[in-house]
């Protein structure tokens, strides 16, 4: 009885009955995505308490969830733990770096990051409710909506990150936020509001639908109504505001292993009227009959895929997103469980339908979902990808102006570099044909930065909650920045800020910009380890140019890489270390970007550690690019830094008129 009596005292309260479980901490991360779970390593790993609430199940957010072809844009801008994450995945599949991966591998990482810095995590909790005082969250509440008298959770924490895909946290806080698109008008911008691309005729139109298909369930009828997918609504002018999301989807994870499927079946659901306009757009291209027409379908390792839209009619759910930002928990449940329907339902389609040509049909006949991917889901990934939600508002918005360079912040904390990116947002009735509208794609700009002030809310609304994720940006703005190795980021950004807040007691919008750089200079790995060295050709005051070698202002590594086609000997570029390397075993890398005038197939280095010189041959006829990049690393060897020697390296010019590129040389600590 005695002992009994114990063991009662020494339960928690929350577990014997009380309603609410009361937790103090550090920080308090809410959304495990990549950005979430990045920022909580950082923290923890810098001696904070810290906590993660993930409304979910699942970690890692789109990285684990399907996307594994990476948007990368210009790998530049993956620093710090974005790029110790993309690092490790190398060393999963046996390469320096991978930038296509399974989710379950992507899982596993994150999970492992979790474990080494211990953090406690709790899932399937959503937010409730926020208590301020004055300008600060004093502590917020969570609970599982999915569960009747669910207990609660009340978290008390010096700062707060919201890290969720929809900013939930950052709305329920009162912090300024918008929804939607802005018109070019209110920031200046040229690519922002309505906008409806010609069929083929540039970038974005291949996600239009040809003249002449008829929206109407008879076509050419009016009276008859119209067929399911279009909406109601006009074509309203260019370049106007409204408050329509760009349209969402699944990162599909499929396999052709046939020891690892399950095929793909017919929904219980299933209703064939729901691709009436897939049938017609068929009939509308019978020239376009490759599957490259109608999908991105991008391998991935283990004969797995992630695929994504490409088309008029492909898996974007257009006109289906609109409501999700603003949904409560339940009503964004039945949004997802509709998207899912509408997916599953167009594979079926693929599969079956007498009105897919046989080609198309045969195609997507070999594939099937992945026994080992999502066991907890059905084999089907719970993460929607939600492209944009709600947007903060804060004293500083991104906009265009600062992805074209024609506005250059000063308090950068992390850079982006994708293409103006929006997915088409509606499909409507124009002069009685269906057409999509709202896809933009834009790009041809180096990487730009990304401010502080955009993670921050204004000063007069909150002062400890940062918000890496849904940043302030204006729609085509986000288009470029919502990257996941920027999300992520911004996230370990956002993570060294709040332990700076907390450190020295002051709001996150008083942290010195200059302090947070010199944490991710010293410490960009979170873990102390020793960093990468890193020299490129913008880094003027190390590199020493002989003979001629313009810039190529092509997509390389960060702004330019140097090409030399000159016919003349001795022409080079040397990539000083001095005073920048510490002393140590490395192995150096030289940046491969294989674009345009980059003819040489094999060149030559000089290397020079600080005690005795070498050449070196790199040869590139072997030399595998893959993902979303033309460009990549290639291993040049170890390389034994002795500082006080100045050492370096020397790409050479060929002296017969080969294109030689002369672009980044990295050295990365032996571990």
């Amino acid at each position: 009885m005695f002992n009994a009596l114990i063991l009662l005292l020494l339960l928690p309260m929350w577990s014997l009955g009380q309603k609410v479980r009361d937790i103090s901490t550090d920080l308090c991360i809410y959304g495990g995505t990549s950005a979430g779970v990045i920022a909580a390593y950082t923290a923890a790993n810098a001696g904070k308490k810290v906590i993660i609430i993930e409304p979910g199940g699942r970690l890692g957010g789109l990285s684990s969830g399907g996307l594994g072809q990476t948007d990368i844009g210009n790998k530049y801008v993956v620093t710090g733990v974005a790029l110790d994450f993309y690092r490790k995945l190398g060393i999963h599949y046996g390469n320096f770096e991978n930038w296509t991966f399974e989710p379950k591998a992507a899982l596993a990482l994150f999970h492992d990051y979790i474990k080494k810095a211990k953090i406690e995590v709790v899932y399937q909790h959503q937010l409730v409710n926020v208590k301020k005082d004055l300008r600060s969250i004093r502590e917020i509440t969570v609970t599982n909506l999915d569960q009747k008298n669910s207990k609660e959770m009340r978290i008390r924490a010096k700062i707060f990150l919201d890290c969720t895909y929809e900013g939930d946290l950052m709305a329920k806080a009162g912090v300024s936020y918008t929804v939607g698109r802005e018109s070019n008008e209110q920031y200046g911008e040229t690519y922002n509001g309505v906008y409806m691309a010609k069929y083929y005729a540039e970038r974005s139109g291949k996600h239009q639908f040809p003249d002449n298909v008829s929206p109407y369930v008879v076509p050419g009828d009016p009276g008859s109504g119209l067929v399911f997918g279009v909406q109601e609504g006009t074509l309203k002018e260019r370049g106007s505001g409204d408050k329509l999301v760009q349209a969402y989807n699944f990162r599909l994870t499929l396999t052709d292993s046939v020891e690892n499927q399950i095929p793909i079946s017919r929904p219980a659901d299933y209703d064939s009227t729901k691709y009436e306009l897939l049938a017609r757009l068929f009939e509308a291209q019978p020239k376009k009959r490759s599957f490259t027409n109608y999908f991105i379908w991008s391998r991935m390792p283990n004969r797995k895929t992630d695929v994504n839209n490409r088309g008029a009619f492909s898996t974007d759910y257009i006109g289906g997103s609109h409501a999700y930002p603003e949904a409560s928990y339940h009503e964004r449940k039945k949004i997802y469980d509709d998207q899912v329907s509408y997916t599953k339902g167009l594979l079926y389609f693929y599969t079956s339908d007498p009105r897919v040509p046989g080609n198309l049909r045969n195609f997507v006949r070999k594939w099937g979902y992945p026994k080992d991917e999502f066991e907890e889901n059905g084999h089907f990934t719970p993460q929607l990808y939600v492209r944009e939600a709600r947007r903060m508002v804060s004293d500083y918005v991104m906009t265009e102006r600062n992805c074209v360079g024609k506005e250059v912040v000063p308090d950068a904390i992390a850079y982006a570099a994708y293409s103006m990116d929006s997915h088409n947002t509606q499909r409507i009735v124009v002069n009685g044909m269906v057409k999509n509208e709202g896809n933009v794609e834009v790009g041809g700009f180096p990487p730009f930065p990304i401010s502080y002030r955009s993670i921050v809310p204004k000063r007069s609304e909150v002062d400890n909650l940062m918000v890496p994720v849904c940043l302030s940006a204006s729609h085509i703005a986000f288009g470029s920045i919502r990257m996941e190795p920027v999300f992520m980021v911004m996230g370990q950004s956002a993570a060294v800020a709040a332990c700076l807040a907390i450190d020295k007691g002051v709001a996150v919008q008083d942290v010195r910009v200059e302090d947070i750089h010199n944490v991710l200079k010293d410490n960009p790995k979170a873990d102390f380890r020793k960093p990468d060295i890193l020299v490129q050709v913008s880094d003027k005051d190390q590199i020493e140019v002989n003979g001629n070698w313009p810039k190529a202002k092509q997509r390389g590594y960060g702004e330019y890489f140097m090409l030399n086609t000159s016919t003349r000997a001795g022409e080079y570029v040397k990539f000083n270390f001095g005073k920048h390397a510490a002393p140590g075993k490395y192995v150096a890398y030289y940046y491969y970007p294989r674009r345009k005038g980059v003819t040489a197939k094999e060149i030559a280095l000089e290397l020079f550690d600080g005690k005795e010189s070498r050449t070196v041959s790199l040869r590139f006829n072997n030399v595998k690019i893959v993902g979303q990049s033309s460009s990549t690393w290639v291993k040049i060897g170890e390389f034994d830094v002795q500082p006080s020697g100045s050492p370096y390296v020397k790409v050479l010019g060929k002296g017969d008129g080969e294109g030689v590129a002369a672009n980044a040389i990295l050295l990365v600590p032996q571990e």
